[in-house]
């Protein structure tokens, strides 16, 4: 494994930040969404305005959002149910399962996709295993649920890394 398996193919500020036509001339015609810190706040289920407004213009401009998230059903299909947002629930990331069931469902062309998220450890390495693009954004809230705190650990380690080897990371305000 090599520190490259972790090295996002883009970083953006928020996932709010990503427009149709910006996905488009990059080659992207579908966008696998993580759930928490990425679309919503971990400890916020609800969304906010932000969110719904996101998820109109990719709605209308025909651009499919699937989240891939490592929850189970019942906290994914609540915190997506009223955004009429499709999703696999226990992803498994970094593996690549729960990608593969949302290309495999339907039938993108993984040369089309992106896995937008806000971990390294599982959501870029689960988009590299994959085979399809990735983009990393910073967390929603500098908060974490108990279980992703563990990963934030490992994650400080293969960023100092990755900036040793590529320079620092720096986020834009879109692709």
């Amino acid at each position: 494994m090599s520190i490259d398996d972790y090295r996002p193919d883009f970083l953006v500020e928020a996932v709010y930040d990503l427009t149709p036509d910006r996905l488009r001339h990059h080659g992207i015609k579908a966008v696998l969404v993580d759930l928490d810190n990425t679309l919503i706040a971990w400890n916020n289920p609800d969304g906010t305005p932000e969110l719904r407004d996101w998820l109109d213009s990719m709605t209308e401009a025909d651009m499919p959002v699937v989240v891939v998230s490592n929850n189970k059903h019942s906290r994914v299909e609540r915190a997506v149910d009223k955004f009429g947002v499709d999703f696999v629930s226990r992803a498994m990331k970094p593996f690549t399962r729960g990608i593969k069931i949302a290309i495999d469902r339907y039938g993108f062309d993984p040369t089309e996709v992106v896995m937008v998220g806000d971990q390294l450890m599982t959501d870029i390495r689960a988009a590299h295993r994959a085979g399809i693009k990735s983009i990393l954004v910073k967390p929603l809230v500098t908060s974490d649920a108990w279980n992703t705190k563990i990963n934030r650990w490992r994650e400080r380690r293969v960023v100092a890394k990755l900036e040793d080897k590529y320079g620092k990371l720096n986020y834009q305000k879109g692709i």
